[in-house]
């Protein structure tokens, strides 16, 4: 399936609210992603990510047939995680298991080894999300560990998984 990424745009909202109102995206994604998701939401996500400044962070839509139906960043870390990133990313439902989102994961990788001065990639996928830890693979990251019940979601405890991608 073609994809595009892209900026994102103010015109972006309208879809993003449509694509993630999903509490199953929302189950495997950390709190600050919320379910219901609201056009309010979808508006404060957009907007921050046009006005944050790509210094530390490349946010991009991932687009199809037009229409932006998930997300993918990369965030630099601070101090003495100034040369790791974190990337962290969520796609409509309707579009799980096309690759998109490990063709998405590998472009957004070489776009931020070219641009920043890191030396690793990290995520941090549930252990229980099979599909993300597949895409993460399929883009090239390697299972570095599993921490073991260091996630609290829904009113449970799980466990949660370190992955990257080393230049």
């Amino acid at each position: 399936m073609e994809f595009l990424l892209r900026p994102w745009r103010e015109s972006d909202i309208e879809s993003v609210a449509k694509h993630a109102d999903n509490k199953k995206i929302a189950d495997n994604l950390r709190d600050a992603f919320p379910h219901p998701y609201r056009y309010e939401d979808a508006a404060a996500y957009v907007r921050s990510c046009l006005n944050a400044p790509e210094e530390k962070q490349c946010v991009r839509a991932i687009e199809v047939d037009g229409e932006a139906v998930g997300s993918i960043g990369v965030f630099v870390g601070e101090d003495v995680c100034c040369k790791s990133a974190e990337i962290g990313y969520w796609l409509a439902e309707e579009y799980w298991g096309n690759g998109i989102m490990s063709r998405a994961i590998r472009l957004l990788c070489e776009e931020a080894f070219a641009r920043y001065d890191l030396v690793r990639i990290y995520a941090e996928p549930f252990a229980h999300n099979v599909g993300s830890k597949r895409a993460l693979e399929k883009a090239g990251f390697e299972l570095e560990g599993v921490l073991r019940r260091s996630i609290y979601k829904n009113g449970k405890v799980f466990d949660s998984c370190i992955y990257a991608l080393l230049r």
